[in-house]
């Protein structure tokens, strides 16, 4: 019997647009190159522009992709960043209306940016907790201003990026920026609950206004990325003990970026995957493994709360998605 295979074939993606947030590092990175070196014209969508472009430039050596200033498609393939701080409405806005302007259909679009763990509360450019209003809000914003574009591919599909602490998290909609009490956890885990709710929302609007997009989500199981860092260094002393870090690099029970962004390729890409479908690693709590239908938790189920969560994200960050 053949050893079992650690990857996935992932469907020729030449001629579609993807955009990737947060693709400088870890499954965004991994995701984003995938997606070039099956065809797709990528770009990069990225807080830190120097980073963006050595991540991009990473990948063009790779795929033998081309760059062009910043610019998305062209006939030979490309594969470009552009800045995008989901933590400001306004770079939201602005990285949108580039896209507007250009007028390309946009065929996926993957929500994967993030941070965690931030460990005394913070807020966004818009005075959001930093965590949901990066993880939830600013992805929310950005697939509305990008609709029009996404609305205009053949086969769209937006990707959410859930995690294993979502099983935990509760939506309180009286106090989505944990203005009552904070703890950093549990801020985080709300922000990804946040993000299933708005998937299986997204897909079933988009299954009654007829817009033709499939919303997917997914999540990595638990994996070896420098999220686990970037959240806890706005307030921790140096050489301060991160415990989320290391309970992440435990042996066995995580896996690189590379394992860890196959399921964001299966909800991307696989013709199988259904809307509001949610995919994770096969392994022992969906921690590792390769990917497949992960369990979507109980409160991302809600439908009620999902309707209601939509209606305050339009309220908070003035975006609106057709009737």
């Amino acid at each position: 019997m053949g050893r079992r295979s650690k990857d996935i074939a992932v469907p020729d993606q030449h001629g579609r647009l993807a955009v990737v947030t947060g693709a400088n590092s870890g499954i965004g990175f991994e995701t984003a190159r995938r997606l070039a070196l099956a065809g797709a014209d990528v770009l990069l969508a990225v807080r830190d522009g120097d980073k963006g472009e050595l991540a991009a430039a990473r990948i063009r050596a790779e795929t033998g992709r081309t760059g062009t200033s910043g610019a998305a498609g062209g006939p030979g393939g490309s594969v470009t960043a552009a800045a995008l701080d989901l933590a400001s409405l306004d770079s939201v806005a602005s990285f949108a209306d580039v896209l507007l302007e250009r007028g390309r259909p946009v065929d996926l679009l993957v929500n994967n940016a993030g941070v965690m763990g931030v460990p005394a509360r913070h807020t966004t450019k818009d005075g959001f907790e930093l965590q949901f209003g990066t993880n939830h809000l600013g992805h929310f914003a950005l697939t509305g201003r990008l609709l029009p574009l996404l609305r205009g591919a053949a086969a769209p599909r937006v990707v959410s990026i859930g995690s294993l602490t979502a099983w935990t998290a509760r939506i309180d909609l009286t106090d989505l920026n944990s203005e009552r009490g904070y703890r950093a956890m549990v801020a985080y885990g709300r922000s990804k609950l946040a993000g299933l709710l708005f998937a299986q929302e997204l897909d079933r609007l988009s299954a009654r206004a007829g817009w033709g997009l499939r919303s997917t989500a997914a999540h990595p199981g638990c994996c070896r990325t420098n999220l686990a860092y970037g959240g806890p260094v706005l307030d921790r002393a140096p050489g301060g003990v991160n415990l989320t870090a290391l309970a992440m690099s435990v042996p066995g029970f995580s896996q690189e970026p590379a394992r860890g962004a196959l399921p964001l390729l299966v909800a991307a890409t696989s013709p199988g995957a259904v809307g509001g479908g949610y995919y994770g690693p096969d392994g022992l709590g969906e921690l590792t493994g390769l990917p497949a239908r992960a369990r979507l938790p109980r409160g991302a189920a809600d439908l009620t709360t999902a309707a209601r969560l939509w209606r305050a994200s339009e309220q908070l960050t003035g975006v609106g998605f057709p009737a």
